[in-house]
């Protein structure tokens, strides 16, 4: 799915799929990302913000009985918390190829008027 050297189709979902089961409330979404890129667009909806050198600590905030995902710029950093969750138990997963990927798709960003902030 991802063009990411690292990807691992195994743990990655489209962004349409993403956008079906976030729409249906069927997942988590969580955003990896710093703050500076979440402040300049970001997947609208039920979502949340835990930076990746945060996730570790929040790890009990996160529902072990819905599925995860993780996505950040590009799925790079998403795919490694997808991995590292699916080792602690969880049902996670990354967003392939990430918000970028989101939006190339022409998939919406809040705000309206957001971009995808260089990493």
């Amino acid at each position: 799915m991802s063009e990411h050297p690292l990807a691992d189709p195994e743990l990655e979902v489209t962004p349409d799929d993403v956008r079906r089961r976030l729409d249906a409330g069927e997942i988590q979404l969580i955003d990896v990302r710093e703050q500076y890129e979440w402040d300049a667009g970001r997947i609208p909806g039920d979502s949340r913000h835990i930076e990746l050198e945060r996730l570790s600590s929040q790890a009990a905030t996160i529902d072990r009985q819905r599925p995860v995902v993780f996505q950040c710029r590009l799925g790079a950093r998403s795919l490694m918390a997808a991995q590292a969750f699916r080792r602690a138990g969880f049902d996670a997963w990354s967003l392939a190829g990430g918000i970028q990927a989101w939006h190339d798709a022409g998939l919406p960003l809040d705000p309206p008027d957001g971009s995808v902030a260089d990493h």
